[in-house]
């Protein structure tokens, strides 16, 4: 009987609490299995990570074996110099871009600011004269209103008796009016003082954000530096090689022989020097960067990039100033990353 009780509970329990602690089993069953669902999902979900990780891995051994195998073959291993000299040429004219860019975006927003502080400075001083100037005219007010006071006192002082006694309430009704006068004048000035204060104090306005007749202005500087560059390195097609580079893998172009890589490599480094030498041709990227806002056009008013086929003319300018136009998509091919460089 006992062992009866132990099993199926005591007869004596009531329906409801015997209700209760299945409705209890069922929700704790209920709690395991979700929980259950979202380990069994996290494993899914570690085990893909696994897999993409091991196919990055495979894909890095891949890329060494290979990178070693042209290392290791003497027809190919000047290439391999060449092609990481081009690729890191790239990256330099990319840097290069980038720094101008921000200085160009840090130059113009200082200038909005500056501006932008410079009228806000301005009106702010003119609330703070009207202020002071209020403070001035209800001091003399005070003032005045104290001479009226202490000359109707004196003229108190020294009426006959008979005079004083038929004045005095009349006399005692105009000093108690110009005491209330000279309280509440103070009162004002006390509250124009406060408010000449808060004028003073006030913090001035955060750096707003550039319009987009700014952003555009900017951008058309940073395609004509951008050209700059690229015509600087046009010379023996060294431009287009870095280019190149920078999107095809490593042993898929071959730049020839010893000779043709000592070439390549000589004349990167003599082009790399000359351009970090010329602080020349600031003249001639306002002309260029005219040129370029001439021909640009925009999807929309909103828009501060310019449609890539509207700003595909190279403006090659003479220290003469004469002026030679060439084709050359630089928006359109990304160029050293230009749309993720422009303003937006």
């Amino acid at each position: 009987m006992t062992s009866l009780t132990a099993i199926f509970g005591n007869s004596d329990e009531k329906p409801e609490e015997e209700s209760e602690k299945l409705l209890q089993l069922y929700w704790n069953r209920a709690e395991l299995k979700k929980e259950f669902a979202g380990l069994r999902n996290e494993q899914f979900r570690l085990q893909e990570r696994v897999k993409q990780q091991e196919g990055s891995t495979a894909r890095v051994q891949q890329k060494l074996d290979h990178l070693e195998r042209l290392l290791l073959d003497p027809d190919w291993v000047y290439n391999v110099i060449i092609y990481y000299q081009l690729k890191q040429l790239n990256l330099r004219c990319q840097s290069k871009i980038e720094k101008f860019a921000e200085q160009l975006k840090q130059q113009r927003e200082q200038r909005q600011h500056n501006r932008l502080v410079g009228n806000w400075n301005e009106r702010r001083a003119q609330e703070a004269a009207g202020v002071e100037r209020q403070i001035g005219e209800q001091r003399m007010q005070v003032q005045m209103l104290e001479d009226q006071l202490q000359a109707e006192r004196h003229r108190l002082a020294t009426m006959s008796g008979f005079l004083k006694i038929f004045r005095r309430r009349s006399v005692t009704a105009l000093l108690d009016n110009l005491a209330e006068n000279i309280d509440s004048a103070q009162r004002q000035e006390e509250q124009l003082l406060l408010q000449f204060d808060e004028v003073q104090n006030r913090i001035p306005p955060d750096t707003e954000g550039l319009d987009i007749a700014t952003k555009r202005l900017i951008n058309f500087m940073i395609l004509a530096f951008a050209q700059q560059l690229y015509l600087h390195f046009d010379k023996d097609n060294i431009a287009e090689m870095a280019k190149e580079a920078s999107e095809k893998s490593v042993g898929a172009i071959n730049y020839g022989g010893k000779k043709e890589c000592d070439f390549i490599v000589g004349k990167v480094q003599k082009l790399v020097d000359s351009f970090d030498k010329a602080t020349d041709f600031a003249d001639v990227l306002q002309q260029r960067a005219k040129f370029i806002a001439e021909k640009a056009k925009f999807r929309s008013n909103d828009d501060a990039v310019p449609i890539a086929r509207t700003v595909a003319t190279l403006f090659a300018i003479s220290k003469k100033g004469v002026v030679k136009e060439k084709d050359a998509n630089l928006l359109g091919d990304n160029y050293c990353n230009l749309s993720g460089i422009l303003s937006r």
